[in-house]
């Protein structure tokens, strides 16, 4: 990371630069072998009373004293995307949002309301791809008392780390009292790429709606109710692989897919525990794969927990690459 010039850092950043992406070096020490510094990439939120705050990418607010900055530049808005197809975050957003709809919503300006009987974070969020139309206090106390009238907790979903994710709102609903609970990863990949993995897909089964067969190895619901099936069976069109297991056992490996226009976006991707490491979860994703293929999509998504480092390791071979990440906000 570069931020010299002539041999001399320079902070090259103002307050007129609030929205912009920026690199920032700041002392954290200075001791007798010298100054020690740490360095914070995102995008530059707020710089009020000589305390700048940066929204990083993965979605952590950093307040930075004015006094401790040793340097600090503007940089390009989301760094170039080595692999998988072009896309943009408001693109990919709504796609993502078809492929798991709500039972009800309501608009508030540029926001969306969602719930379906507290089935979820992301069915059961607000969807914020433009201004509210009211000064957020008041969409604030609008979003709380939608969700208090259906006895569900208020949960905000925002996006960090790609160009036109929303940092800044990140920034105001904690400067609010918001609290992320929840940081997932959007992935993406050429869908050729997992059609044409070298995996055993004769005994995965394709059907349009799960059965009970399905829903008994889904791990999210107990006894799942209409709200479940609704949001399962919803998007513009669905596929439920199964891997059927021994008689009368649940299935192996089930998965999901969804397939809109170019995108096919894959979730429930799941694997008994007696069953895994058998290529289950690569066979199902490559029969999904092949029949939103046949459909006319190009461009796989998906979406998984920053955690997950198993679930993490199997989409990185199959050529999945970070896009953005989303997060859930909830009143602290």
């Amino acid at each position: 990371m570069e931020f010299t010039i002539g041999g001399r850092l320079e902070v090259r950043i103002a307050p007129a630069d609030v929205g912009k992406r920026v690199s920032v070096r700041r002392v954290t020490e200075n001791g007798p072998q010298g100054a020690k510094f740490t360095d914070t990439v995102g995008v530059l939120t707020s710089w009020d009373h000589g305390v700048l705050s940066v929204t990083t990418r993965g979605g952590e607010s950093v307040r930075i004293a004015e006094s401790s900055l040793a340097a600090g530049k503007v940089v390009p808005s989301a760094p170039a995307r080595r692999r998988g197809p072009a896309a943009s975050f408001e693109e990919l957003a709504r796609v993502c949002a078809r492929a798991w709809p709500p039972v009800e919503s309501e608009p508030l300006g540029g926001w969306l309301l969602r719930a379906a009987g507290g089935f979820t974070r992301r069915a059961n969020s607000v969807l914020p791809l433009g201004d509210p139309g009211v000064p957020l206090d008041a969409a604030l106390a609008r979003v709380r008392q939608w969700y208090a009238e259906r006895e569900l907790p208020a949960y905000i979903q925002t996006a960090t780390g790609a160009e036109g994710t929303q940092e800044e709102l990140c920034a105001a609903l904690e400067e609010h009292g918001w609290r992320r609970e929840v940081t997932a990863e959007v992935r993406i990949a050429a869908l050729a790429r997992i059609g044409d993995l070298a995996a055993e897909v004769s005994r995965v089964r394709l059907d349009r709606a799960p059965d009970e067969a399905w829903l008994s190895r889904y791990q999210r619901v107990g006894a799942p109710g209409p709200e479940v099936t609704a949001v399962l069976g919803g998007g513009p069109s669905v596929w439920f692989a199964t891997v059927p297991g021994a008689e009368d056992e649940a299935p192996a490996a089930i998965g999901r897919c969804v397939v809109d226009g170019r995108w096919a976006g894959f979730m429930a991707v799941e694997v008994a525990p007696e069953h895994r490491r058998r290529g289950l979860a690569t066979a199902v994703m490559t029969a999904l794969a092949r029949q939103a293929t046949d459909e006319g999509a190009s461009a796989a998504w998906l979406q998984v927990e920053a955690d997950n480092e198993g679930a993490r390791a199997l989409y990185d071979g199959m050529g999945f690459a970070p896009h953005h990440r989303y997060h859930h906000f909830r009143p602290a």
